[in-house]
């Protein structure tokens, strides 16, 4: 798909929701974002879908000295996917990946706690899941976040981005029953170039979002 600029990202959830306009109303779909600057594309396809809206927490795992670059991703229930290449590329020992993932599971138990504010995750077994991020890089985060829901026995896992380069796309296609991405730019260097405002996504954000979401399906 050509190369495209959102202002920002709620701005290119409304631009994906139009590309799964099939899903809405379907009462089996679930709309998943990954915090933080996942959220908000999730919480407009979720609103245009009329599904219900929750997070999925995954973390990257950074290559030290570079965290930036992804070396692995991690997800709940254990999930580890690492990016082979990087990892044998920087020399990257076990030790050192131990002690990455072990601080980054940290954060990621406490991001569940705080986003869900004691509430349950939704039940994803028989569902549609479309999960959702801001954009892809390497697509790290995401394969661990597809083979992570595969656990949970969903239906289907439909993999919704604004933004990625064409490789990361095809190779989620491999993982993913479908995978839905608004832009790919011949030329890709990072997520944030296709946004005019990348600001930061606060865990206030995510927190107002999902209450804003939970809120209009109690109020439907």
């Amino acid at each position: 798909m050509a190369e495209r600029v959102f202002e920002d990202r709620r701005d290119a959830g409304r631009v994906l929701a139009r590309l799964l306009e099939h899903y809405r109303g379907r009462p089996d779909v679930v709309v998943l974002g990954l915090p933080r600057g996942g959220v908000p594309v999730a919480y407009e396809i979720a609103v245009s879908l009329g599904a219900p809206l929750d997070v999925f927490v995954v973390r990257k795992l950074g290559l030290p000295g570079h965290e930036e670059l992804a070396m692995g991703a991690i997800a709940g229930g254990g999930v580890v996917v690492l990016n082979e290449d990087v990892v044998r590329r920087a020399g990257v020992s076990p030790e050192t990946l131990r002690e990455v993932a072990a601080g980054e599971r940290r954060e990621l138990v406490r991001r569940e706690r705080a986003y869900r504010e004691g509430g349950a995750p939704l039940d994803l077994m028989g569902r549609t899941v479309v999960v959702v991020d801001d954009g892809l890089a390497t697509g790290a985060t995401m394969r661990a976040a597809v083979a992570a829901l595969r656990r949970h026995e969903p239906a289907g896992i439909v993999v919704a981005v604004p933004t990625a380069p064409e490789p990361a796309v095809g190779e989620l296609r491999e993982s993913a029953d479908q995978v839905v991405c608004a832009s790919t730019p011949p030329l890709f260097s990072a997520v944030g170039f296709s946004y005019r405002d990348f600001a930061q996504t606060t865990d206030e954000e995510v927190r107002d979002l999902l209450r804003a979401a939970a809120a209009r399906r109690v109020g439907a």
